[in-house]
């Protein structure tokens, strides 16, 4: 894809998330909305778009734009909001299940991807998102304790829902980690190779070679 293709794509989804955002705060009497903390929902992931765009702007603005980190990251929060719209939680009893896994899966895929650059080894970068994607579920379950399921009739079997949402969550993040360092091209610098290239120094009288023996 070229880089217009790219950029297109990244800005349909990102005004995709925004309408459906926008969908859900004036339609807050739909049933699929009641007790989805909607407007704790419109007001945090919005940040979502913007979260790739800052860091590039502040760390990274020589490289080109990481569009598929940025992609990436911004699905999950679509995924949901659309998952929402369409009433897919009441209505599939897996939905809710399958989002957990997926969505950490794209999320901690786009941080591997923003942290590619580093060029750190593969393996460096499935531990880093495995522990990127315990992280965010872990605060992603503690905002929603916080914000609906405190107060709805949730919150009698949350335990076990929580304790299987982190799991799904953590799963995801080490499927995403490991198939990053599968297919990372990354690798060490080889001693012999980056090292100094003996036999091209000048051997001539007055060389380095004679200079490292005055």
């Amino acid at each position: 894809m070229s880089r217009r293709s790219w950029l297109i794509l990244d800005l349909a989804l990102k005004a995709a998330l925004v309408g459906l955002l926008l969908f859900a705060v004036f339609n807050p009497d739909l049933p699929q909305f009641r007790g989805k903390a909607i407007t704790g929902r419109a007001l945090t992931y919005p940040l979502a778009a913007l979260i790739v765009p800052a860091g590039w702007w502040l760390f990274a603005k020589k490289r080109p734009y990481p569009f598929a980190a940025d992609i990436l990251i911004v699905l999950p929060f679509f995924i949901d909001t659309a998952g929402n719209s369409l009433d897919l939680y009441d209505s599939i009893d897996w939905w809710d299940d399958l989002n957990h896994f997926v969505n950490w899966a794209l999320l901690s895929a786009g941080f591997g991807l923003a942290i590619r650059p580093l060029k750190l080894p593969g393996w460096n970068v499935a531990a880093l998102c495995a522990g990127f994607g315990a992280v965010t579920a872990i605060l992603w379950e503690l905002l929603e304790y916080v914000t609906f399921i405190r107060n709805s009739p949730e919150v009698t079997t949350a335990y076990t829902d929580t304790l299987g949402d982190l799991g799904l969550g953590l799963s995801g993040s080490v499927v995403a980690g490991l198939l990053l360092a599968w297919t990372s091209r990354s690798k060490s610098p080889d001693p012999q190779v980056a090292g100094p290239n003996l036999e091209g120094q000048d051997r001539t009288p007055g060389g380095s070679e004679d200079r490292l023996a005055s």
